[in-house]
């Protein structure tokens, strides 16, 4: 088999998978001792010890299983342009997203790896160290949640449309006045809260109907989720338009988006 079609599979994602908990496993170690230090990079966000030993278990195991395809991650070394540009396949990994969650201890970070192929997010991989959940995806295979050692079930968007009573997800973190007025415009019966890539999962599932997000995300922080919600149903969009996040940007940020089933964004109104 060739490189993509190796990483493009839900047998690949499944590995994927075992990747994650493996990684999982070493987060949880940090994130059970008393103190497990914080840096800060040179954006201001959180780094610590848990972020560092994930990135390298993760880009030794991902270079074991396919060593043709390249890895773009959080916490590994920048990769510049013209060299990621060329990249027909790879991999997009953050290994702990919600950083600022696993400070607080309130349990809801992420390992997250994706594979993206030709700027589309193909197979996505999150998973839930703290509550050993696993969501996952491969393009056209459907989209599963795993809890433990349970067998998969798969899962699908709610469906809601914009009309109808919805249940609207938010950021711990990173709430605003652009959320709130876009919201308004929706007749929201209930909201949630989660950390990192949770949110995402949480629309995937159904459990939520509509994530708004405006404000910069790095291309890490939603290719794996983006990935799943594909399959669950769902897409994720930019704001003020109806297209597709894209992968491997020249600058590897997205300016905003918004998370909800594929017939909701249909019906909704820009």
């Amino acid at each position: 088999m060739d490189a993509i079609s190796e990483a493009i599979s839900l047998e690949a994602a499944k590995a994927l998978v075992e990747v994650a908990r493996e990684a999982g496993k070493a987060i949880l170690e940090v994130y059970g001792t008393d103190d497990f230090g914080v840096e800060f990079k040179d954006d201001s966000s959180p780094l610590t010890e848990a972020d560092r030993r994930s990135h390298e278990i993760i880009a030794k195991r991902l270079k074991e299983l396919t060593p043709d395809v390249p890895v773009l991650s959080e916490e590994g070394k920048e990769v510049p342009l013209e060299e990621r540009e060329g990249w027909e396949i790879f991999y997009l990994v953050d290994p702990l997203d919600g950083t600022k969650e696993f400070i607080k201890r309130n349990g809801e970070f992420t390992v997250n790896i994706a594979v993206i192929d030709r700027g589309r997010p193909s197979v996505g991989v999150i998973y839930v160290p703290v509550q050993d959940v696993a969501y996952f995806a491969a393009e056209e295979q459907r989209a599963f949640k795993q809890t433990g050692t349970d067998a998969p079930v798969e899962i699908a968007v709610s469906g809601k449309l914009p009309t109808d009573p919805l249940v609207a997800v938010a950021s711990r973190s990173h709430g605003s006045q652009e959320t709130e007025k876009f919201l308004e415009r929706f007749t929201v019966q209930e909201r949630t809260s989660a950390g990192s890539s949770l949110k995402i999962c949480l629309v995937a599932e159904g459990k939520a109907d509509i994530y708004p997000r405006f404000g910069p995300t790095w291309e890490w922080d939603t290719a794996a989720g983006h990935a799943i919600l594909l399959e669950a149903g769902g897409r994720l969009i930019h704001t003020g338009q109806k297209t597709e996040l894209e992968y491997n940007k020249p600058v590897i940020k997205h300016e905003g988006f918004i998370a909800a089933s594929t017939v909701f964004i249909e019906r909704m109104e820009l």
